[in-house]
């Protein structure tokens, strides 16, 4: 029978769901820290152009970019503890919350990997040299010449892979993960107000997704300040234009790569 869509239900499913945005966010920020470690490895032999680790890390990071984030959940979920158990580790009991976060982070890193490559291709290898001619180390002028200027580089990609994977997170429930999503299926059953939960569960993800974005950006223009006067650090013209600039930077550096 046809129900109209009725405010209530959505505010108090709203209230309902807002619990489970802990589990949410556990994923997210769990996934994305092993991708960013994993993904700087990955990154390494393509960046020093190591022979046969090279191949291995494209291999990597075009199979999880070139398959479906659900498949990998469970390949991880299933094939995972049968190559462990050829070790002699029995994985079987641990929770499924693992397996998600083990399979987001592995997803994510193939896409960090790929950011890395190119913010850091991206720098001006005129000021690495510089810093040689001055008498630095190969250490000394990554750390404070190269990172800081790829790190600005790469934030945007960062910041939308963050969002990416907060909305990817509601895959989890395929293997019983009672996250955001997982919660809005079964929170309406018996009232059968599915729409009012959905819209809610929009709500919801929209407004962490609104967060995430601004924390992303005020980090970006954070580690932009020195390029821009200080009488013109807040306006939004110039701070445009030089991002602008700088994920132009990025684009050519990933196109040159690619070739």
């Amino acid at each position: 029978m046809y129900q109209s869509l009725d405010f209530h239900f959505v505010l108090d499913y709203f209230i309902k769901l807002l619990p489970f945005v802990r589990i949410s966010l556990v994923i997210v920020v769990c996934s994305v820290a092993l991708g960013l470690v994993a993904g700087f490895i990955v990154a390494l032999p393509r960046l020093y152009s190591i022979p046969v680790l090279q191949r291995v890390s494209q291999l990597y990071a075009s199979f999880f970019r070139g398959t479906p984030i659900l498949i990998q959940l469970f390949l991880i979920y299933y094939l995972l503890p049968e190559l462990l158990k050829l070790v002699g580790a029995d994985v079987t009991r641990a929770p499924a919350l693992v397996f998600v976060i083990i399979a987001y982070g592995l997803h994510n890193a193939a896409f960090v990997s790929e950011g890395i490559r190119a913010a850091v291709s991206a720098v001006d290898r005129g000021q690495v040299e510089a810093g040689y001619a001055l008498g630095m180390t190969g250490r000394q002028a990554f750390f404070r010449i190269v990172f800081p200027q790829a790190l600005a580089i790469a934030m945007p990609i960062l910041g939308n892979l963050v969002i990416a994977t907060l909305k990817d997170t509601s895959l989890a429930f395929t293997l019983g993960v009672m996250e955001l999503s997982g919660k809005a299926q079964t929170l309406p059953l018996m009232s059968q107000r599915f729409m009012e939960t959905y819209i809610a569960l929009a709500i919801i993800y929209y407004l962490i997704s609104l967060v995430l974005e601004k924390l992303f950006r005020r980090a970006e223009l954070r580690l932009l300040r020195h390029e821009l006067p200080d009488d013109v650090i807040n306006r939004r013209g110039v701070i445009g234009r030089l991002l602008s600039k700088r994920r132009g930077q990025l684009a050519k550096g990933g196109a040159e790569n690619v070739h």
